[in-house]
């Protein structure tokens, strides 16, 4: 109820409009019900009852449904501005996997950028998101920014969202998508737009910590064949890309909080933490390695 984009604002306008048509005709039938009940038991004649039927039963709710109707189809460009998406100043790529986000910015006067499981947003900027998914059906939604949209393989969907306030808020997968569907959720943070540019700027760079000691124990142990560092020989795009692992605001897409012993734990038994997630366990790493690597993960920002 206290929306903070353009698009939610106009759901929750076409949602308090359609409850207040409803309320309405639901009024009507019990005043009727009340009206029915109260007066004396005096048979209407057949031409007051017909008009009754005729003009309570059938013209008052064909009347207000079909001015709901309008409303709604009026009120449709807003929900879905695809028209001003030619405006955006940014576009997001947002693929679904199961069971995390693969996110890429591209900008036209930038290099692309590419995160996971997080996706920050200008204030006051539209940005245009080209949503799609590798394996199954997922749906893409940040109830507080908009409507969801269905992520399909094999098809492209865009949404576009404009928002109007600062905040942090939370996107669900809002389609079931296997074991794991309630833990795959994102962070969705809004930013002013000097401040988002000056963390995309950030963003485009490796992270002053990446060739610390961690990195050779992480390619050591070959986890650069599935996730990328950039600064570092780790390319892999199976899994989430890590270069700034150690800024996002949680772990595992929404499943856990972002702490060094958080990460520890996901690389030791990530199948009890994400039930059917591609990730093996390396529960058999010296305890050293996890807890030196976990820690690097947690300092690259």
């Amino acid at each position: 109820m206290d929306p903070a984009g353009e698009e939610a604002h106009q759901v929750l306008q076409l949602s308090v409009v359609l409850f207040c048509g409803a309320a309405a005709i639901w009024l009507g039938v019990v005043a009727a019900l009340l009206y029915t009940a109260r007066r004396r038991r005096k048979s209407l004649s057949e031409q007051s009852a017909s008009r009754f039927i005729l003009f309570g039963g059938a013209v008052l709710p064909s009347v207000t449904l079909a001015a709901l109707l309008s409303y709604s189809l009026w009120l449709m460009p807003g929900l879905r501005p695809f028209g001003q998406a030619a405006s955006a100043v940014l576009h997001v790529e947002v693929t679904g996997k199961q069971y995390w986000w693969h996110v890429v910015y591209r900008r036209s006067n930038g290099p692309v950028v590419v995160s996971a499981n997080e996706i920050r947003l200008p204030v006051g900027q539209r940005v245009e998101l080209t949503l799609a998914s590798s394996d199954v059906i997922h749906s893409f939604w940040i109830p507080a920014l908009g409507g969801k949209m269905d992520m399909i393989p094999g098809r492209t969907n865009r949404l576009s969202l404009l928002a109007n306030k600062a905040g942090t808020f939370r996107g669900p997968c809002a389609e079931f998508c296997g074991t794991s569907h309630a833990l795959m959720a994102f962070a969705v943070v809004t930013m002013e737009a000097q401040a988002f540019q000056e963390w995309l700027g950030t963003q485009a760079r490796p992270s002053p910590r990446a060739a610390d000691d961690g990195a050779a124990l992480f390619l050591r142990h070959g986890c650069g064949a599935c996730h990328a560092v950039a600064g570092i020989d780790a390319r892999g795009t199976i899994g989430p890309d890590l270069s700034h692992l150690g800024s996002r605001l949680t772990l595992g897409a929404g499943s856990l909080p972002n702490t060094a012993d958080a990460i520890a734990r996901f690389i030791t038994e990530p199948e009890r933490i994400k039930p059917g997630v591609q990730m093996p366990s390396f529960a058999m790493l010296p305890q050293d390695d996890i807890r030196n690597i976990a820690a690097w993960l947690k300092d690259l920002e």
